[in-house]
């Protein structure tokens, strides 16, 4: 008994070292932000093993200089005219692991016009059948 308490103890220190957050990153899964529309902003973790781990509103505080945020995602109002935004995420558990990135907003919406069902059903395209 008295061997099993210290190597428990080795062993839990070992898993508490490995979860250890060296630094956090933006991963962002778009290059430019888009105003109305809620915007996922990815942060991940460095741990000492070299591993990644996801991060949320429970571990990162989130600034930027505009919007409003619902957990990870940042939501720009529609009114808003800069060309960027400024985002800032801080640790919660150690304030000095932050990073600041300045994301700029999508400046041209492609909203195709669709055809419409009956335009669809009406006038099929013709497929070229190979021989």
């Amino acid at each position: 008994m008295k061997i099993f308490i210290p190597a428990f103890l080795l062993i839990i220190s070992f898993a508490a070292k490995s979860q250890k957050i060296d630094s956090i990153y933006f991963h962002l899964y778009t290059d430019s932000l888009k105003r109305g529309v809620h915007n996922y902003i990815n942060i991940d973790a460095k741990i000492a093993n070299g591993k990644y781990l996801p991060l949320s509103d429970k571990e990162i505080t989130f600034w930027s200089n505009t919007g409003t945020w619902q957990g990870n995602d940042l939501i720009i109002d529609s009114t808003y005219k800069a060309d960027s935004v400024v985002i800032k995420a801080v640790l919660k558990d150690h304030p000095e692991l932050n990073k600041t990135i300045t994301i700029y907003i999508k400046k041209i919406t492609a909203n195709p016009v669709l055809k419409t069902e009956s335009e669809i059903i009406n006038n099929p395209r013709k497929r070229k059948v190979s021989s």
